[in-house]
């Protein structure tokens, strides 16, 4: 039997308007994000590209406007592995718009050396999840004033390599392993997404978590070819090894790796429905149990409060 093949971003949001909506989609200067930016724009919406390199940023708008005409686009600057970048990002956002009806927090980096952010975070966990769960803190009042607004987590099956360490989520008191440290951060994409929808579906605002597939993208710059052999070894010994998935063969390019994540954005689909893991334009129940675990998430949520000096 031959698979269906995924649509495209574009395709996934033909046929729906979005005028007088905002999206704001953050690491939006290439792959996925750039990708997600254009499908919205295409629809009428009011498009906020959030990135820290503001040349490739220049260069998507570019892109997106030769492609959509009157698309309607505004940039941001974001550098989330600075908790003060983060905070100016969200002011910026504040002044360019009063409501935001999705928030992609798409961004990421994968499997990098070890480093740590400027608030000390290891970059992974301060990259993938601590910047974005303060810039959806701090964009709270411009998602509840849309009324009906969703945000969406840039995840993926990389959550099933390892849970996140609550009492050494920033690799204080561990050997470093690139893998797990990526894997947590993904974990912790899923339980924000979980907490979230919990806390906010009363206030309009719903949340979802999206694995794009494997993705050609430069997110895996970092690797060598001794790292996928790794990989594999690594998601093998966690007990949730994907075995109809060859990760040096099945990609797919981001023009269809997006789509999933496009698809939370505007589904109507899942109107009454927060808190999943997406996959392939449809909800995915095989999720690691830790990542979705409630008493879980609300620890995790308390945690990056603190660690973000952020409260409810």
């Amino acid at each position: 039997m031959t698979a269906a093949v995924q649509p495209t971003a574009q395709q996934v949001a033909d046929g729906v308007d979005l005028t007088g909506r905002t999206c704001v989609i953050t690491g939006a200067s290439s792959g996925l994000g750039r990708e997600a930016a254009r499908a919205p724009a295409a629809t009428g919406a009011h498009v906020v590209l959030a990135a820290r390199n503001s040349a490739a940023i220049d260069e998507t708008m570019a892109w997106i406007g030769e492609t959509v005409s009157g698309a309607r686009l505004s940039a941001v600057s974001l550098d989330l592995t600075s908790l003060a970048a983060v905070r100016a990002a969200a002011a910026e956002v504040a002044a360019l718009t009063p409501e935001v009806h999705v928030l992609m927090n798409n961004a990421g980096v994968m499997f990098t050396p070890f480093g740590r952010a400027s608030d000390g975070f290891e970059i992974q966990f301060g990259t993938n999840h601590l910047g974005h769960f303060a810039l959806t803190q701090l964009l709270l009042p411009q998602l509840s004033a849309a009324d009906g607004s969703r945000v969406v987590n840039l995840s993926s099956d990389g959550h099933l390599m390892g849970d996140v360490d609550l009492d050494d989520p920033n690799w204080w008191h561990r050997e470093y392993d690139k893998f797990l440290a990526y894997g947590a951060s993904k974990t912790a994409n899923v339980l924000h997404a979980v907490e979230l929808d919990r806390r906010c579906r009363d206030r309009g605002i719903r949340s979802y978590v999206v694995h794009p597939g494997v993705v050609a993208t430069a997110l895996a710059r970092h690797m060598s070819r001794d790292d996928f052999a790794g990989l594999q070894s690594v998601a093998a010994t966690s007990g949730h090894r994907r075995e109809n998935v060859d990760i040096r063969r099945d990609f797919v390019g981001p023009e269809r790796g997006a789509a999933t994540q496009v698809w939370a954005a505007v589904s109507p689909q899942l109107a009454d429905t927060g808190g999943a893991y997406l996959a392939d334009c449809a909800i995915r129940t095989d999720v690691a149990p830790y990542a979705v675990d409630p008493e879980h998430a609300a620890r995790l949520w308390s945690l990056s409060e603190e660690l973000c000096g952020l409260t409810s």
